[in-house]
Formats: C-alpha cells, sequence, structure tokens
C-alpha cells in the first residue's frame, strides 16, 4: 500500500520541478529498533524519490553500518540524511508526515540547489557568529 496518494505525488513533482543537481537521501534503519517506523520511513523516502530523476536513496543500518552513522552523526532511528553536492547538515528523525512532510520536500529542493532563501541580512548575521550552532526543531505528531 502507498503512503503518497495520487494528489501528493502530482505536487511533489510540481516542487520537484525546481531540482538542480542531484540528491541523495541516506535513510539509517534497523529491524530489531523501531521496526514499524523505520520500514514506514524507508517506504516513503523511497516513493518520494521515484518523483525526482536525480534524487537516490541508501538505507543503511547504523549498527553494521557505524562508521557512516558517525560520520552523519546519526544515533537513532528512523533518521534521513539529505545531501546533496555537499552534506549540509540536514537530518530528519522519525518519519516527516503530516506538517513535516514538506520539510522534506524543501530540504531536498534547497539541498540540490545548494542555496537556501535566507535573506541577504540573515545570511549576513549567520556569517557573523563566531562559533558553530546547532538547530534542532522537535515537533509532535497533529
Amino acid at each position: 500500500m502507498s503512503i503518497l496518494n495520487d494528489r501528493d505525488r502530482a505536487a511533489v513533482r510540481k516542487e520537484f520541478e525546481k531540482l538542480a543537481g542531484p540528491v541523495k537521501l541516506v535513510v539509517f534503519s534497523q529491524e530489531l529498533v523501531a521496526a514499524d517506523l523505520c520500514r514506514q520511513n524507508e517506504q516513503l523516502v523511497r516513493e518520494v524519490a521515484e518523483l525526482g530523476e536525480t534524487i537516490t536513496v541508501e538505507v543503511l543500518n547504523p549498527a553494521i553500518d557505524r562508521e557512516r552513522a558517525e560520520g552523519y552523526g546519526v544515533d537513532q532511528v528512523p533518521a534521513i540524511v539529505v545531501e546533496g553536492a555537499r552534506d549540509y547538515g540536514i537530518r530528519f528523525y522519525g518519519i516527516p508526515s503530516g506538517y513535516e512532510f514538506s520539510n522534506l520536500i524543501d530540504a531536498i529542493i534547497v539541498a540540490s540547489t545548494g542555496e537556501s532563501a535566507l535573506s541577504e541580512d540573515t545570511k549576513a548575521s549567520l556569517r557573523a557568529l563566531t562559533a558553530d550552532v546547532e538547530i534542532k526543531v522537535f515537533s509532535t505528531p497533529t
């Protein structure tokens, strides 16, 4: 059974017309931990990737692929790394469904272009930071 309906697929295809370069979605999944969530997450990512010609999916198990998980800073499942020409640090933990789904689509587009939609003033403020900042956004199911 498909997670995305026809209307959602059409809307995502339209958004993916903005894709400028390849994007790799690296999914971290484990059968022994949160198996149902991991399977649903993998299915969602595969369905999304089918809608963009330049999107690929790689599924890894953090218990087996420890070095890769550590390299991405992933320490829980399910997780998705959205990687464009480089790793911009975009991570999703849990299944990005509901309101979070549009954030996944936006992240894929941003990773493909390498450009954010931030204003020049915001970019200048960020350049002025003297230390790395880690931003985490938490949401609850709606």
